[in-house]
């Protein structure tokens, strides 16, 4: 076991209230879904070291100029995983994962950037290398992504999280594609999310160190514990705001908040960084609902 009892019947008693207060606002919950697509966009290319900036992300994804030569292919990485994680968000009550899913999937997020490798596994000679790491031969790829898959479903009694995290480390480690993995495996924790009535999550370009530390854990100790430790704090923080907007709070910065209140700032932030206060980001600001 990987999360703790206490952090389960939080999130547990979150996930009551969000389910008590949506009735009748999907209207909303659509709004702030829109709202935070850009910074979903703007986070996940991020951590694969695109050089757009979340405003010039918001611009290509209302269509707009931007004011410098960006290449077409930091172009469609915006677009197209802006289409992906829109697409998840209506079929994640649909089917289950499997191999099928994830290779429309990946045809989507790569087409018009690598048509040739979009939408299929890696074939014999594809290596891949992240880092230090040497992802497996292209001819165990297959193999072992129905592994994965079989595990992930195969155990009713593991904690939805703790799977989500194993799941995704084990994929990352396969890397089964070419090309566009990293996103394709954060989409696919959000795909998983929605399966379990959760609302999408933002892994941020700041928490990357976390992130690719959390790979050496799982590679060297077969643990899980960092991974699901920031897919955790996510997903409160991602409830969290949602609560606050579904409670008709009054949205305001934590700076201000922390004024107001006569606490420390510093304190305040380091709390909405652990998620013992209903803290969270909007474009990269500290928020807080003021009830």
């Amino acid at each position: 076991m990987e999360t703790t009892n206490k952090t389960k019947d939080y999130i547990k008693e979150l996930k009551r209230k969000y389910e008590q207060l949506r009735k009748g606002k999907d209207s909303l919950l659509k709004l702030i879904d829109e709202a935070e697509l850009s910074e979903s966009v703007f986070n996940s290319n991020a951590i694969e070291n695109s050089t757009l900036t979340l405003k010039e992300t918001e611009r290509i994804l209302l269509e707009l100029e931007i004011s410098r030569n960006v290449t077409v292919r930091e172009v469609f990485e915006a677009k197209n995983l802006a289409r992906v994680l829109e697409y998840i968000k209506n079929k994640a009550i649909e089917p289950e994962l499997s191999l099928e899913l994830i290779l429309l999937l990946h045809k989507m997020l790569m087409g018009n950037i690598n048509d040739a490798i979009a939408g299929r596994f890696r074939k014999k000679s594809e290596y891949v290398r992240v880092g230090t790491h040497i992802a497996p031969a292209p001819e165990h790829v297959e193999g072992m992504l129905e592994t994965i898959l079989v595990d992930y479903s195969s155990d009713p009694a593991e904690y939805f999280i703790d799977k989500i995290a194993r799941f995704h480390l084990g994929f990352e480690t396969i890397h089964p594609f070419c090309d566009g993995n990293g996103r394709m495996g954060r989409v696919l924790i959000n795909y998983q999310l929605g399966r379990f009535g959760f609302p999408n999550i933002i892994i941020r370009d700041k928490e990357k160190k976390a992130y690719y530390q959390s790979f050496e854990e799982y590679k060297n100790y077969k643990k899980i514990k960092m991974m699901a430790k920031i897919i955790t704090l996510d997903l409160m923080e991602s409830l969290h705001k949602r609560l606050a907007y579904l409670e008709g709070a009054k949205i305001v910065k934590l700076t201000d908040y922390a004024k107001s209140m006569k606490k420390s700032v510093n304190t305040l932030l380091n709390s909405a960084r652990r998620q013992t206060i209903p803290a969270f980001r909007e474009k990269g600001v500290w928020m807080i609902g003021e009830k």
